[in-house]
């Protein structure tokens, strides 16, 4: 079963409401990708996202390093993946993906094309749209 949920950003200011009813509408899909053109704002997003979960860290993209891992104010684990720089599914499998996306904790995933075939069948994707110089559209869909 999907649901989906559609959301405008007209400002980075917003963030922080727009991440709390897409954790709302998320119920407990810890694993999310999110999908859009280079600059469109998915790491920005993803910063705002861990802000509500309880990351207290300043987060970085992880595109040289491909994961971060970051810790809620709750000793609770959080993934940042950036598979930009991989290759094909093998070289996910390689650096251990399936043993993020099975872990039961956050994972936000940036450019997960590659991996789609091993996603967990509950998981979140989100699609980013540029629509002007600071308005986003956002397209959540939670499977499960």
């Amino acid at each position: 079963m999907t649901h989906h949920l559609e959301l405008t950003r007209k400002s980075e200011s917003e963030l922080p409401e727009i991440s709390k009813q897409l954790l709302s509408f998320a119920k407990d899909t810890k694993v999310w990708i999110f999908n859009g053109q280079l600059g469109v704002g998915k790491t920005t997003l993803i910063k705002a996202l861990a802000q509500q979960i309880g990351v207290l860290e300043n987060m970085s993209s992880p595109s040289f390093s491909i994961i971060n891992e970051y810790t809620t104010a709750n000793n609770a684990t959080v993934y940042h993946l950036d598979l930009y720089r991989l290759k094909n599914l093998q070289e996910a499998i390689d650096v251990g993906i399936e043993d993020y996306l099975f872990s039961g904790l956050y994972c936000f995933i940036e450019w997960p094309e590659i991996i789609e075939d091993i996603l967990p069948e509950k998981h979140m994707a989100l699609e980013l749209k540029i629509q002007d110089f600071t308005e986003r559209t956002i397209k959540a869909s939670r499977y499960e």
